[in-house]
């Protein structure tokens, strides 16, 4: 995502609105999270300080680590009925370590379900770091550090915000809440659906916050109300039996990397739009991206044309988009002069929100095989999926979101959606086909989450955290 929106969106959930958490209620909470947002910050920057990494290349003991110290954070807070629990994957490894933590909800009350992730990201090339990418280092109004933002920041603002509001309502608390902080996210959550599938009752709530996303820019907030969806496979094209020499064949017959680039250029038309029939696309964002904001995001040369048609923000939300992501040939350098007889090219697909993923997979098969050039041999292998989502901004858990947001910030939240997916947030709808779920986060523009400098804008952070009290108060009070 990018910054600075050219239209704000009305939004009457961002209006005051009467009962507990009035103004009195918020500046309780406001005072509450600002007099322990010195020790927040300390515990956040404890946790920075674990390098737990999922990958399976990497030492699982501080990922252990990393979840033993989460652990004592919900003990600190109060939390007694706190797990450590792990899955097995298909190979009979062990999954990352997830912490649950529950507080029952009092009768006929409603529950609310908390995610995020403590592990991160490996550091990449740590010559790029301006700081240690393990400690946590202040500066200029942010905290630097990997999984600072991403995302050690969204446990933190879960603690902190179920802290002040214990703080002030009291024994008034009667609202159930899960802490779930899962262990593999960035590794790909290769055990999520299996997790989910073994402790589905202790996980079922009313609503589900994932505190994993962006908000629009610092200084104005966003739920993310879409993902895209994803489809990815290969497409091979040959026309050889076996390699042979160029100058004693070439002419009458092309080479498959030739033909497989003129299948390529076939997935998109003249503008840059996607060409495959049958893919949902729609021009609906609520908000857009200036031109030159994404080109700076992007990293985008000059003089290079922006590609599609529509609002910026519609091609990178609900809009398909698709890439070759890898190209199966000899590299330059070992390069000799043969007819190459075959070429394989890796596609992903990125789903508008309606897009059935498996419609989608048939519909590209469909287009390379009707557009075989030259009567290639073309064979399409299908790969993984994931559904797109869409955020009922209805219901009441998306309208009480909003209104948080605004009434912590200041000012209206926006509706935003990401033009990447995040694949398990399918497989909680799938299995609680009744829970809302509400996507938040606590990083901006500017975040670099995965990149080298990773950081979190604190002024937000300290934002974030009362939004979410508020969210809470208000579901407390007023049930769903």
């Amino acid at each position: 995502m990018t910054s600075s929106p050219t239209a704000m969106p009305q939004n009457p959930s961002a209006r005051p609105s009467p009962g507990f958490a009035g103004n009195s209620s918020t500046e309780d909470l406001r005072t509450a999270i600002d007099a322990s947002f010195g020790q927040t910050l300390e515990q956040l920057k404890g946790l920075v300080a674990i390098p737990g990494i999922a990958w399976p290349s990497f030492d699982r003991e501080p990922l252990e680590r990393s979840a033993e110290a989460v652990a004592d954070l919900l003990r600190g807070v109060g939390l007694d009925n706190v797990q450590i629990l792990a899955c097995d994957k298909p190979d009979g490894t062990p999954g990352g370590p997830a912490v649950v933590a529950r507080r029952p909800a009092a009768d006929g009350r409603p529950t609310i379900l908390l995610y995020a992730h403590h592990d991160v990201q490996p550091t990449g090339d740590t010559g790029l770091w301006e700081t240690e990418p393990f400690t946590a280092v202040e500066k200029d109004g942010r905290l630097y550090g990997r999984g600072a933002a991403d995302d050690k920041a969204g446990i933190m603002a879960h603690v902190a915000a179920y802290a002040a509001v214990s703080e002030v309502l009291g024994s008034a608390l009667g609202l159930g809440v899960t802490f779930f902080f899962e262990g593999e996210e960035e590794a790909g959550s290769p055990t999520f659906r299996s997790f989910l599938e073994e402790n589905r009752e202790l996980l079922r709530a009313d609503v589900i916050v994932v505190a994993d996303s962006s908000n629009w820019k610092v200084g104005v907030p966003a739920l993310t109300t879409s993902l895209r969806g994803l489809v990815d496979g290969t497409i091979e094209v040959q026309v050889l039996e076996h390699a042979v020499h160029s100058g004693m064949y070439g002419g009458p017959v092309l080479d498959a990397p030739t033909l497989l680039s003129r299948l390529i250029a076939t997935l998109h038309d003249d503008g840059g739009n996607v060409a495959i029939k049958g893919l949902v696309a729609k021009d609906t964002a609520a908000v857009d991206l200036p031109e030159e904001d994404y080109r700076a995001d992007a990293s985008v040369l000059d003089g290079v044309r922006l590609a599609g048609s529509g609002s910026i923000a519609s091609r990178l939300w609900t809009k398909p988009a698709l890439s070759i992501i890898g190209f199966d040939a000899p590299s330059v350098d070992a390069a000799s002069n043969t007819l190459l007889p075959r070429a394989r090219a890796k596609f992903s697909l990125r789903l508008a929100p309606g897009q059935v993923p498996a419609e989608a997979m048939d519909a590209v098969r469909r287009h390379v095989e009707a557009n075989a050039p030259f009567g290639a041999r073309v064979t399409f292998t299908p790969g993984e999926s994931g559904n797109p989502f869409l955020t009922d901004t209805s219901s009441p858990a998306a309208s009480l979101a909003m209104w948080a947001l605004g009434e912590a910030w200041g000012v209206p939240a926006v509706e935003t959606g990401i033009g990447g997916s995040i694949p398990f947030i399918a497989d909680l709808t799938e299995l609680y086909p009744d829970v809302q779920i509400l996507v938040t986060g606590v990083e901006d523009p500017d975040s670099r989450a995965h990149s080298a400098n990773e950081s979190l804008h604190l002024g937000d952070f300290r934002k974030a955290i009362l939004a979410e009290a508020l969210l809470l108060v208000r579901i407390n009070e007023q049930g769903l």
